[in-house]
């Protein structure tokens, strides 16, 4: 199996209050069909996090081709799905997913936002990334342990006799489940179909050579078995980026060269090669509307 350039980056929202003119820079960059996209989020949580998301994307793509930041384009497909679009591609060229040996997923829960991303050659066979966050907490109406009641079904035998260990307090099994569940996560969204597939049937086998902890994280030794079958197209990284937050990355037909942690990057980072324009004042209205947008209230 091929190994290739992957990157990690990661954005804690909470480490950033945008100004108007931050804002306006920001959305100045995204195409104008994502500023509708975005707007229809009724949080400014979630709006942040998408604009971060589309953001981090350009920044990959344009580092990783060359191509200038300001002409990165991207499309959907059927699934709602981005994928760059390279300049002079015909509508029968747009290959998802791994356009010019390029492919790349974001996640975002919370206060992170996650890009991973592969760079290949493009001699290489299909290859393929997927990436989840999640925060290892659980706020819902019911106890903890009637939620794992209710989602034991999502589980094989094998994952659930891991996360249920009687030597492992609530806090442990939690931490467990999220780990399972972030695997499945990137697991799904690698492979496009969202969560319709059978996920009992997708049983992993997580890393114990050590505790999941910042200290050690990325742990790659976890393996995926599909009704049993072993999945040796695929490799898997687990990274605990805080004691809140665990993120997993899954690497469909490659190989990372290294197994680095995600690099937290910072806002000017993500606009440094965009070309500062002259305010638009749609775009500022825009940002005014959406700067009013209420939070979510965090418990």
């Amino acid at each position: 199996m091929n190994k290739h350039i992957c990157t990690r980056w990661a954005f804690d929202l909470s480490t950033w209050t945008p100004t108007l003119p931050q804002l306006t820079h920001a959305v100045s960059v995204i195409q104008p069909e994502e500023r509708t996209r975005l707007m229809k989020f009724h949080f400014i949580d979630d709006f942040l996090s998408s604009l971060i998301g589309r953001l981090l994307m350009r920044k990959f793509v344009s580092t990783c081709s060359g191509e200038p930041y300001h002409q990165v384009h991207f499309e959907r497909d059927a699934r709602g799905k981005p994928y760059w679009v390279q300049q002079g591609q015909g509508e029968g060229q747009k290959l998802k997913g791994t356009t010019n040996a390029l492919s790349f997923n974001v996640s975002h829960q919370g206060s992170l936002v996650l890009l991973a991303g592969i760079r290949g050659n493009k001699d290489d066979p299909e290859f393929g990334i997927g990436t989840d966050v999640m925060k290892i907490e659980y706020n819902g109406g019911k106890s903890l342990a009637e939620f794992f009641r209710l989602m034991q079904s999502k589980f094989s035998p094998q994952e659930w006799s891991y996360i249920g260990r009687p030597q492992h307090n609530e806090g442990a099994q939690l931490k467990a489940f999220m780990r399972h569940w972030c695997l499945k996560e990137a697991y799904v969204k690698e492979l496009g179909v969202g969560i319709t597939v059978d996920l009992q049937k997708i049983s992993f086998a997580v890393d114990t050579t050590h505790p999941l902890e910042e200290a050690v994280s990325p742990l790659c030794a976890t393996t995926l078995r599909c009704n049993g079958t072993p999945m040796t197209q695929w490799h898997f990284e687990e990274h605990l980026l805080s004691h809140k937050y665990c993120a997993a990355i899954a690497f469909r037909n490659c190989l990372p060269h290294d197994n680095a942690k995600f690099e937290f990057v910072r806002f000017e980072d993500l606009i440094e090669q965009s070309k500062a324009s002259a305010e638009q004042p749609d775009v500022v209205a825009y940002c005014k509307q959406a700067l009013l947008k209420p939070q979510k209230r965090h418990s």
